[in-house]
């Protein structure tokens, strides 16, 4: 069974759906110190089980399969899908022309989506928004699989803790891509990551990771100090190489750092962190259907942006801190974060040693 320590370096790049996450950057990142992750949470099993075996054919470092637990859904009221299609045309671009209320059924099925994992048994299961159903997470550790699960509050890791999963990952409000929280009627608490973290460490047996906002070696060690076994990071891949990001995306991750992120639902239905663009101003209080509903119906503008290399229609999630970001290989970052947590660690001796009376 994966155990955090038998990582060369204490990290998981984070799981990133919509390609991001292709079999090289996850191949990569395994391959020097970390675990590498996919994002399934839409993937077709076919295409889980090819990108797994892609995967594992380049390295036999960890791997995580990443899933989200959907909750079941139906269509609001006609007026509301009205209201919905018609917020969305008023932006009025070629890339919202084709655009259709989702038929049933709005989201993958999970266990159809499992049954790649339990043929290629990769290190790690993990699952976004709440617990997998009843015997998952029994089936994966009688295949050796370790599982992990993401959370925003104490509330919520105590309820995985008392799952028997083997780790909780720890979002802070500052990561970007969708907030991991169960509960959408409940106050979201917005906790920092690192606040989050030091407040699960103390109250959890399990390992915990902590994942928001961690761009380099310094914050890793920070994320460490405050009682991390590893750190999660994702935004800070999005440049890599290896990555699937598109080069719009990647231009504006790059070259328009004077702008805030910002926590929109308006692309999914859920709220997800990314770059403020012109999509997520004029959508700010506009109708949305129920997630995933409006992630199926914004997506083709989305792909339609992306054909057009046009970043103002496009998701384009990050963390708060990817002002930070690093354009080279995976294999240079990782040995990057490598130094830089020596660093930060040889800086904090002396800090300790200079504050000694």
């Amino acid at each position: 069974m994966f155990n955090f320590a038998q990582l060369a370096l204490p990290l998981i790049q984070a799981p990133m759906a919509g390609g991001i996450t292709t079999p090289q950057l996850v191949a990569a990142v395994a391959n020097h110190g970390g675990v590498g992750s996919f994002g399934f949470a839409y993937s077709t099993p076919e295409k889980i089980h090819a990108d797994l075996l892609a995967a594992q054919s380049l390295t036999s470092g960890p791997i995580n399969a990443n899933f989200f637990v959907f909750s079941p859904v139906c269509l609001p009221s006609n007026q509301i899908q009205v209201q919905a299609v018609q917020a969305l045309r008023s932006l009025g671009v070629d890339g919202v022309r084709s655009l259709t209320i989702p038929a049933e059924p709005f989201y993958p099925s999970l266990m159809d989506q499992l049954e790649p994992i339990w043929q290629a048994r990769p290190a790690i299961l993990s699952f976004h928004f709440g617990l997998p159903p009843e015997g998952v997470i029994e089936k994966a550790h009688a295949l050796g699989i370790a599982v992990g699960i993401s959370a925003t509050s104490l509330t919520e890791a105590l309820v995985i803790e008392s799952a028997s999963a083997d780790f909780i990952v720890a979002q802070g409000i500052e990561a970007g891509g969708h907030r991991g929280q169960f509960d959408l009627q409940a106050e979201d608490e917005a906790l920092s990551t690192l606040g989050l973290t030091a407040l699960l460490a103390k109250h959890c047996r399990i390992p915990i990771v902590a994942a928001g906002g961690i761009m380099n070696g310094a914050d890793i060690h920070a994320a460490l100090a405050n009682g991390a076994q590893a750190a999660q990071m994702g935004t800070a891949f999005l440049c890599c190489d290896e990555s699937g990001t598109p080069p719009s995306y990647r231009h504006y991750l790059l070259h328009k750092q004077d702008r805030s992120t910002t926590l929109t639902k308006a692309f999914s239905g859920r709220l997800a962190r990314g770059i403020e663009n012109t999509f997520t101003r004029t959508m700010q209080d506009q109708v949305t259907l129920p997630f995933p509903i409006q992630n199926t119906l914004t997506g083709p503008l989305r792909q339609w942006a992306v054909e057009q290399q046009d970043a103002e229609y496009q998701s384009l999630w990050a963390g708060t801190a990817y002002a930070q970001m690093r354009s080279m290989s995976t294999k240079d970052l990782m040995q990057q974060l490598r130094n830089e947590i020596g660093q930060a660690s040889l800086t904090r001796r002396h800090e300790k040693q200079s504050s000694k009376p």
